[in-house]
C-alpha cells in the first residue's frame, strides 16, 4: 500500500515534465554558444513547453529581429538537446528589469515624465533585495507595495492612484475607464 519515497521519485521523475527540465537546463547551458554573447546578453530562456522554447527579450525591437532568425536557432539548439524543440517565442514579457533598464527609465523624456499617469521612482530595483530563491511575482509584488506606499488613494475604489490621474479626473484611470464606458 504505501510506497518508498524513492520508488515515488523515480515515477515523478518518468514524467514528460521532468524530461522538459532536464532538456531546458542542458538549453541553458549552451543558450551563449548557440546564438553568441551578443544576442546572449539581450535574451533569456525561461521555459520549454509542448517542444516550444520561450525566450525573454531585453526590447520589442530583439523579439522582432530574433523571430526572423527563430529557424537557424532551432536547428542549432535542436543539434545539441534530445528533445527536438518544434518553434521558438520571443517576448518581452518575462523580461526582469535590471539596473541598466532602470537608466533607461530615469533619462526618460519629459513629455513621458508629465503623464497623468507617471509614477516618480522612489524605490530603485537595486536598493530592493531582490532574491534569486523568491518567485519574480513575490518581487513584483513587494515592489509595487514599496511604490505604492507614497500614492494617495482613489475616492472610489481606495486604491493607491498617481498624482496626475486625481489632478485629471480626480479619480484612478481603472474607475475612470469604467465612468466612461456608462
Amino acid at each position: 500500500m504505501f510506497k518508498s519515497l524513492n520508488h515515488i521519485l523515480s515515477k515523478l521523475e518518468q514524467q514528460p515534465q521532468w524530461e522538459e527540465l532536464r532538456q531546458f537546463q542542458r538549453m541553458v547551458t549552451c543558450w551563449q554558444q548557440v546564438v553568441g554573447a551578443k544576442v546572449a546578453k539581450q535574451t533569456r530562456p525561461y521555459s520549454i513547453s509542448r517542444e516550444i522554447l520561450y525566450v525573454a527579450t531585453s526590447s520589442s525591437v530583439w523579439a522582432q529581429e530574433l523571430k526572423f532568425k527563430r529557424r537557424s536557432i532551432l536547428k542549432k539548439l535542436n543539434a545539441e538537446l534530445t528533445l527536438q524543440l518544434v518553434d521558438i517565442r520571443f517576448s518581452t514579457a518575462q523580461w526582469e528589469k535590471n539596473q541598466e533598464t532602470d537608466e533607461v527609465f530615469k533619462s526618460q523624456s519629459p513629455s513621458l515624465q508629465e503623464h497623468p499617469s507617471h509614477v516618480v521612482e522612489t524605490v530603485s530595483l537595486s536598493t530592493v533585495a531582490l532574491k534569486e530563491s523568491h518567485p519574480v511575482y513575490q518581487q513584483w509584488v513587494e515592489l509595487m507595495q514599496m511604490r505604492s506606499q507614497q500614492l494617495p488613494l482613489c475616492p472610489n475604489c481606495q486604491c493607491p492612484t498617481p498624482k496626475g490621474e486625481l489632478q485629471r479626473w480626480g479619480i484612478c484611470c481603472l474607475c475612470a475607464a469604467k465612468n466612461w464606458q456608462h
